[in-house]
């Protein structure tokens, strides 16, 4: 997930400028982002505009208008399918506060509708965007915790009192969305109880259990009838436990444990230890989830909180609504995703943040390290490494045993043979640390490296241009080129679809295989009558 928070060129309208939604017109106006502000409330809409100065404007002009990509909706809850639906028909990306809508079946049709329109749909599950939990994640793919086998939640405060949803909708969402997360599952189980003390069939309190496919179990404990604020989450694993207490300090609002339990002749002992402070960068998540909304936009990514995650949690509360209407356990069947999402093998590893594109597919033992995007409909071949924030673009296909380093950016199909090879640095040593003297290497759109390749450092790599099996690139490659050997040297010309163009002198050629004609100018070929890309 990238979470660059730097002005973007994408513009959004915010529809909702309530409690939540003047916090989101603020960040988004930080952003560089705002285009419009849109209210049921005139009187809220023209303030909100005043003190932004932006447009307040209808719903429908919104829709309407070709300048603005995205709308972010934080209306009342109950309105958030019908005004998602009419925006995704309209051709915008959207931006929904939780949850995504209040059945399921509008859920999934959200989610269909996005896909089919290729629009980003992302649900406000805040809390996924908060650093400690980011870095709480990280640190669970990394094995710091061992298998998680428990972990529950509390959210509780004195207010907002609420007449129209319940606490377990208002503030469980997020729990939900968190431990889903963690878990690496949906529940195949699900129970709850509510209380009522203030309105009639609103329940005040609640508690929800969840079990997972592995046994692993979860409780959420959500409150708005609490003398004082608590947002803690525990995550207890066979390997290490954590405490995530958004209450507490930057200092101490993640802290881990090593294991806590003694094994002697077969039988558990207690073994305490001393709480660990996690550093974190102390961000804040608005602008974090907001800042990744843009650049999903602008990259036609994939969100953290896509609109299949949006469903899965929604199917939770559904559930656990059901269970405590009901009485008793909801069995859960496993969830029919929406056909486009990423595919990433169990054996491969994704740190957050990064931003994963729709129909990529990453496979065996590959891990994609944090802060790095991948684009749409790329194939992540067994044992690549990328990262940490590297940049790669749509339909790009790198094949097995390539690491990606630091510095490193493919444009939009870009080929990487087996076993080729990217540095980042022209003098490493095992005892010196040269971080600071990477030197970026640029392949551009279409370029084709061929297995055992080697790319030094601080070159770039031009459109549709050809690198040979083994060859050592160091220095840049012309567009069109085909370089061969160690080092690598200019051999001749290909076309954008790969054949070799003719050889020897000549001002004018065509491709003769795709009829394409190309123009030269010394080192210099360019396609005739059709823009290069």
């Amino acid at each position: 997930m990238n979470t660059n928070t730097k002005t973007v060129a994408s513009r959004v309208a915010v529809v909702g400028c309530g409690h939540w939604g003047k916090n989101l017109t603020r960040v988004m106006h930080e952003l560089g982002a705002l285009a419009a502000v849109v209210d049921r409330s005139d009187r809220t809409a023209a303030a909100m505009a005043e003190k932004f100065q932006v447009p307040a404007r209808s719903l429908g002009q919104v829709l309407a208008d070709d300048a603005i990509d995205g709308v972010v909706i934080a209306a009342p809850a109950a309105q958030h399918h019908d005004i998602a639906h009419e925006a995704l028909l309209a051709g915008k990306h959207v931006f929904v506060e939780k949850p995504l809508a209040l059945k399921v079946s509008e859920a999934e049709e959200l989610a269909r509708l996005a896909a089919g329109r290729g629009r980003v749909l992302m649900v406000g599950h805040l809390m996924r965007y908060h650093p400690a939990f980011l870095e709480l994640l990280r640190l669970r793919q990394q094995g710091e915790l061992g298998h998680i086998r428990y972990a529950y939640s509390h959210r509780l405060n004195l207010g907002k009192f609420r007449t129209e949803e319940n606490s377990l909708w208002s503030f469980a969402p997020h729990d939900v969305s968190m431990i889903l997360a963690l878990m690496g599952a949906e529940p195949v189980s699900v129970s709850a109880f509510g209380h009522c003390y203030l309105t009639r069939s609103v329940a005040d309190v609640t508690t929800t259990h969840m079990i997972f496919p592995g046994g692993e179990a979860a409780h959420i404990h959500v409150s708005w009838l609490h003398p004082f604020k608590e947002q803690r989450l525990v995550v207890v694993g066979d390997g290490g436990m954590a405490v995530f207490d958004d209450g507490l300090g930057w200092e101490a609002k993640l802290r881990l444990y090593s294991a806590q339990i003694a094994w002697r002749e077969g039988l558990p002992f207690p073994d305490p230890s001393e709480a660990r402070p996690v550093p974190l960068d102390p961000s804040e998540p608005l602008r974090l989830e907001c800042g990744h909304f843009l650049d999903c936009i602008a990259r036609g990514a994939t969100p953290v909180t896509d609109g299949a995650e949006g469903v899965a949690v929604l199917r939770v509360l559904d559930a656990a609504q059901r269970s405590m209407e009901g009485g008793g356990a909801v069995v859960l069947a496993p969830s029919v995703r929406t056909g486009n999402e990423p595919v990433i093998h169990p054996t491969a590893e994704v740190d957050t943040p990064c931003v994963i594109g729709a129909g990529t597919r990453i496979w065996h033992f590959s891990h994609v390290l944090a802060g790095s995007s991948i684009g749409r409909d790329c194939v992540i071949g067994q044992n690549v490494s990328i990262g940490p924030n590297v940049s790669i673009g749509d339909n790009c296909k790198i094949q097995n045993n390539v690491s990606v380093y630091a510095g490193v950016t493919l444009e939009d199909g870009v080929f990487c043979g087996p076993s080729m090879v990217f540095t980042n640095v022209m003098n490493p040593r095992a005892e010196i640390s040269r971080k600071h003297e990477f030197r970026p290497t640029l392949v551009r759109r279409g370029a084709s490296i061929g297995a055992n390749a080697t790319v030094v450092c601080g070159r770039t790599i031009g459109r549709w241009a050809f690198v040979g099996a083994g060859s050592v690139v160091t220095r840049d490659v012309p567009d069109h080129a085909l370089v061969i050997g160690n080092p690598a040297r200019l051999k001749g010309w290909v076309c954008r679809c790969g054949e070799r163009l003719p050889g020897g002198e000549w001002s004018g050629a065509a491709c003769p295989s795709c009829g394409q004609r190309y123009g030269r100018d010394g080192d210099r070929v360019a396609m005739v009558g059709t823009e290069e890309e």
